[in-house]
């Protein structure tokens, strides 16, 4: 029992989650979510949360290194996944589609759902800053906590736009489009720098 306690701290378990669900932010995803099932016909709320824990997961343990294996740095990796949270946010306010998918595939339960929206860039920066301050088993718990949050959303999303009605999901649509949009821009104010612009 006192081995469990020096591993697990509730404490930090609350921080780390709280983190998380804050950076992650399900529930402002929402209009997105009921985006891609309206052009999908069906959200992959199982797919959709195991690809996200497994991309955080591999990413908690392993990213630095992949990010250096491929000369990426953090700032480019930021910058990537502000141009796709950029584009979705044009493609709500707008209205128009921009990511082109084969319907068959039904690829939207994982992009743009599974990455960028709930495992972005910021997510992973993230949690590489939280190894550094807390265990692994509060993390994972962290992750873990989350991720059945991001479920029970996703699986809901279907009784969201019947509640919303086709006019309140619109007006939400606008709304988080735009707010995406200046997520997106603050990303690259955050990350872009001169080398970035006229190259190393």
């Amino acid at each position: 029992m006192e081995n469990l306690n020096n591993l697990f701290s509730l404490k930090a378990i609350t921080s780390v989650s709280l983190i998380l669900f804050a950076v992650i932010d399900i529930l402002g995803s929402i209009p997105v979510i009921i985006t891609l099932r309206q052009r999908e016909g069906v959200i992959h709320s199982e797919k959709a949360t195991i690809v996200a824990g497994l991309i955080m997961i591999v990413f908690l343990f392993v990213g630095e290194s992949i990010l250096s294996l491929f000369g990426i740095d953090f700032q480019s990796f930021a910058l990537a996944g502000a141009i796709i949270i950029f584009l979705i946010g044009m493609e709500m306010v707008l209205g128009i589609h921009l990511f082109q998918s084969n319907p068959d595939a039904k690829t939207g339960s994982i992009v743009p759902l599974a990455f960028p929206l709930i495992t972005g860039a910021g997510t992973m920066t993230t949690l590489l800053s939280l190894r550094a301050a807390y265990s692994l088993p509060n993390i994972l718990v962290g992750i873990v906590l989350n991720l059945i949050l991001v479920y029970i959303v996703l699986k809901s999303s279907g009784w969201l736009e019947q509640k919303l009605g086709e006019g309140g999901t619109e007006v939400l649509r606008k709304v988080f489009g735009v707010i995406l949009l200046a997520i997106a821009i603050k990303l690259f104010k955050t990350n872009i720098t001169l080398e970035h612009l006229i190259g190393k």
